[in-house]
């Protein structure tokens, strides 16, 4: 199942669900109980937004031995775990917009875990318990700061430098999908989840002997390797096999 958020109408924004190319409103909680209306809303007449609100977002670096290595960087040997702000989200279509700060903002995509429960010291074989499925990401970057700074916040966490989207897919296998960053049409990034240093389930059990995670909080997986720098102008995709494309264009502010 896809689940969205939504705009209808200059509505408040709400839950949903897809099915073929309608969307049916979710009522109740969508990481409790719910109930899902029949789908009587074509998607073309809906705005999707940013499919869950996330109290934080985890992201894990250097999660693809390539990726590791083309920034000259060693190959963790636990995962490396760091945050980016909840106030730099933005939704598929919205654009992506070059800070003056920096001269080389890069795209990172991403598969990213959607978590739907409450939990703390989950082990690596529970994990998929506590997670309601799955997104794409593209974990934007000023590279030029990340390096002088050390610390990543600000590299990271510029305003709408965490696009995700367009839904959350409760049936998506995330063991051997094929990710893809496109720039302009051009393939940047080529790679499979399958190559993930760290699996899924070592991540959530590692992330949450740190933290409590909450409903909606997400987890980016890490990127493969092929990042590049994005110019005012352009438009970044991120697709992954069966779950769908992610698309923002770029500006300067």
């Amino acid at each position: 199942m896809r689940f969205v958020r939504f705009q209808h109408n200059g509505d408040s924004p709400r839950y949903g669900w897809l099915h073929e190319d309608q969307v049916g409103e979710v009522q109740g909680d969508l990481f409790g109980s719910y109930r899902r209306r029949k789908t009587t809303i074509p998607l073309k007449d809906v705005r999707l937004l940013a499919p869950t609100i996330p109290s934080k977002i985890i992201c894990v670096g250097r999660n693809y031995v390539d990726h590791a290595k083309e920034l000259g960087n060693e190959v963790p040997k636990v995962p490396l775990i760091f945050l980016k702000a909840p106030s730099s989200v933005i939704a598929d279509g919205e654009a992506v917009v070059l800070p003056p700060q920096s001269a080389q903002v890069e795209h990172e995509g991403e598969l990213v875990a959607v978590i739907g429960k409450r939990g703390r010291s989950i082990t690596a074989e529970s994990a998929k318990e506590y997670i309601l499925g799955y997104t794409i990401g593209n974990d934007i970057t000023a590279r030029d700061l990340q390096k002088t700074d050390g610390q990543w916040t600000r590299a990271k966490g510029f305003d709408t430098f965490c696009p995700f989207g367009p839904w959350i897919d409760t049936d998506f296998d995330p063991s051997d999908a094929l990710i893809t960053c496109r720039v302009n049409g051009q393939m940047r990034q080529l790679s499979s989840t399958r190559d993930m240093l760290f699996n899924i389930g070592v991540l959530i059990a590692y992330i949450s002997s740190v933290m409590t995670l909450e409903p909606g909080d997400l987890v980016f997986t890490g990127t493969p390797a092929g990042v590049g720098t994005l110019k005012a102008g352009d438009v970044v995709e991120v697709e992954i096999d069966g779950l769908g494309v992610l698309k923002n264009p770029v500006k300067a502010e």
